[in-house]
């Protein structure tokens, strides 16, 4: 990994100033875009692949599924009795490790519901707190498997109220869906699961076909196609955010442990070659340490061609303080920010930007990939900057409450009208007007 010495420098490199979705497009990836959609522009290809399901429904999806992934579907709805079969094709093991993680999501989202889910009750306002009805999941697979991420996204909308959980997951090249993800859909409650994947599931979400419903909210994160599938079709139906490449920043002084250190960059960039991993440290000798660590445990890594990539755009910082280490930080507002240092929690207040804050010598953002209980759906690319992790709150939708008697029309209407006449809304304030002559009468 590079190595980068003083404040500015490091800031230079920090500031995010492209689009979050400005991602590199591969020679490889746009030879297959221009074979299968006539553009190389991935937005434009997603665009032709969100019309196509508008107007082709079923038969899009499954057009598109045998075009772009070279699966030939028989069905898009997995079958009651298909997931009661994984469930018993999964190791014990792996299920109580997934009902435990369940556990704790559940508890988590179940006590931020109980602390900021409280319908407000006036004299002369309120406001109730709604859960939506139907709720579109998208969890990644392909070539691999994200039970964690089912948990993740299904069960805060479960503990919210949501009526309908409709998951939708690419399937494997064999048609089916991972026994592990099946498993952890059923433990999380949700309701109907579809074989489809990448931006044509979006789609079928976002306006619905004979056989997928329409929904009120995507959640979930996904490659650069989903991504920007959430994008276009925004405004037709609620999006959780615009989740992309994996991002951890390390802020760590000379009392952390270098092999910690680089396991936990490591964690982080063999998601994806397009993975940020940072460090920033004030000591040297950390910084040296670390990097020497991270090429011995990368030789190891059964991914270390992705993860190896990854470090490329990474880097080590060198500041002269924590202050200037908090400073970068929240200017580069990370997905995830762990804090290696002495009195770790005593720091947690410094943290303005971040999707998670991971505090502590023992901790690892591992933990909070799995079963610390908030969700790993979290913001990317700098938007911590102005948005939040996925949570109980994505679930629900407020309505407001307005009380209305002679003696509040009294009180305000002749200010409400006023305020009419000086818009030029005469309507507006006869509607108040009248009120008030026949309560006078």
């Amino acid at each position: 990994m590079k190595i980068v010495k003083g404040f500015s420098k490091a800031k230079s490199l920090l500031s995010r100033e492209t689009p979050t979705l400005a991602y590199p497009v591969s020679p490889r990836l746009k030879q297959s875009l221009k074979r299968l959609f006539a553009t190389e522009d991935p937005q434009q290809a997603v665009r032709q692949i969100i019309d196509e399901v508008r107007q082709g429904g079923d038969k899009a999806l499954l057009d598109l599924t045998q075009r772009i992934d070279g699966l030939k579907l028989s069905s898009l709805e997995v079958d009651k009795k298909e997931i009661a079969a994984a469930r018993r094709e999964v190791d014990k093991e792996l299920l109580e490790a997934i009902k435990l993680a369940a556990k704790r999501i559940e508890a988590f989202h179940t006590a931020q519901k109980e602390n900021v889910c409280r319908e407000l009750v006036g004299e002369e306002w309120g406001q109730l707190v709604r859960p939506l009805a139907k709720v579109g999941v998208y969890v990644p697979g392909g070539t691999a498997s994200y039970p964690s991420t089912v948990l993740m996204t299904a069960i805060p909308a479960k503990v919210a109220g949501v009526k309908e959980i409709v998951m939708v997951t690419p399937p494997k090249s064999d048609g089916r869906i991972p026994p592990a993800t099946l498993a952890a859909a059923e433990v999380a409650g949700v309701d109907r699961i579809f074989g489809i994947g990448g931006a044509q599931a979006i789609a079928a979400l976002a306006y619905g076909t004979e056989s997928v419903p329409r929904v009120d909210k995507i959640c979930g994160p996904g490659n650069i196609f989903v991504v920007l599938a959430k994008k276009l079709v925004y405004g037709a139906v609620a999006i959780d955010g615009l989740q992309g490449p994996s991002e951890v920043v390390i802020i760590a002084d000379g009392s952390a442990d270098p092999q910690y250190c680089a396991a936990d960059l490591l964690a982080q960039a063999e998601h994806d070659p397009l993975a940020s991993a940072i460090l920033v440290t004030t000591s040297a000798r950390l910084a040296a340490e670390v990097n020497n660590k991270v090429e011995r445990q990368l030789a190891e890594l059964p991914r270390k061609s992705i993860a190896a990539e990854a470090l490329n755009n990474g880097m080590i910082a060198i500041v002269k303080s924590l202050e200037e280490a908090f400073d970068l930080a929240n200017l580069y507002a990370p997905e995830h920010l762990l804090l290696m240092m002495k009195d770790a929690h005593s720091y947690i207040n410094k943290v303005a930007n971040a999707g998670c804050v991971i505090a502590g010598q023992s901790a690892t953002v591992v933990l909070g990939d799995y079963v610390a209980g908030p969700s790993h759906v979290l913001p990317t690319g700098g938007t911590a900057r102005f948005s939040s992790p996925l949570n109980i709150m994505d679930f629900v939708k407020f309505v407001n409450v307005i009380k209305a008697d002679d003696a509040i029309l009294k009180r305000v209407g002749g200010a409400a009208s006023i305020i009419a006449r000086a818009e030029g809304l005469d309507a507006h304030a006869r509607a108040i007007e009248i009120r008030l002559k026949r309560r006078k009468g």
